[in-house]
């Protein structure tokens, strides 16, 4: 059914009213809905209520709350994808995918051999944000990641602290996920950082930087991948072996 953010003010009892603009545009005149029809709302608390319409005004649309509970759709550790980004819409499909990955957020990285400069990163940004935001609902997620402004790799480490950094470094690594995560598996709460490079990859420079980091570096293997096929299978690789070395 259709999934929308509400706030819980709009909730009193088991009646939500829905009167703000955008999400009123959409359900009345976009979708057409009528009285009887499902909605799916969920609030800033991650609660989700599934409902039925009641009444369609000019101004507002009145649902019945006929189920509610805390929502489902998250990881419970935070993961956050560093990548640099790609033109066209490959990168908007990065966005996407990430968002229904379960992604926190993703930081555009200005890499040696990103293909975007700084000023048209940060033009992008806000498209990348509505992205995520049209993404969540369409995966009923309860809260919406975040795509941060451009910053350096440098710049990125100096503001933020994360319990593991993964690097995917196809043509000098040879340690897989599995690996790792034997060595040093994913817990509950932590902050993980996956850092992916452009179509190009990473110049030596960023390699003797990866090393001298410390970094895991690692590989999805002996196939050549795009920049974006490479982050949907890694994130996804990650939450897969997760959910393995914790059950």
């Amino acid at each position: 059914m259709p999934h929308f953010f509400i706030q819980s003010s709009q909730v009193s009892g088991n009646i939500v009213e829905v009167s703000d603009k955008e999400n009123y545009q959409h359900i009345a005149k976009s979708l057409r809905s009528k009285v009887g029809e499902k909605l799916l709302l969920v609030d800033e608390n991650q609660i989700q209520y599934e409902t039925k319409i009641a009444e369609i005004t000019n101004s507002k649309i009145t649902a019945q709350v006929e189920k509610s509970y805390p929502s489902k759709r998250f990881l419970d550790f935070e993961l956050y994808l560093a990548q640099s980004p790609l033109r066209s819409d490959a990168q908007g499909l990065i966005i996407e995918k990430a968002t229904e990955l379960g992604v926190a957020g993703v930081y555009p990285i200005l890499t040696d051999n990103c293909v975007l400069n700084k000023s048209v990163v940060e033009k992008k940004v806000p498209k990348w944000q509505r992205i995520m935001y049209e993404s969540s609902k369409q995966c009923e997620r309860a809260i919406v990641p975040t795509c941060f402004d451009a910053l350096s790799l440098n710049q990125l480490l100096a503001q933020e602290n994360f319990d593991k950094i993964i690097v995917f470094c196809e043509r000098i690594a040879d340690k897989t996920i599995r690996d790792s995560f034997k060595d040093n598996p994913i817990k509950s709460g932590d902050k993980v950082l996956v850092i992916i490079g452009p179509e190009g990859g990473f110049s030596q420079n960023e390699f003797e930087f990866f090393k001298t980091m410390n970094f895991e570096m690692l590989t999805l293997g002996d196939l050549i991948l795009r920049a974006e096929t490479a982050v949907v299978v890694a994130l996804g690789n990650i939450i897969y072996e997760y959910s393995n070395f914790n059950k």
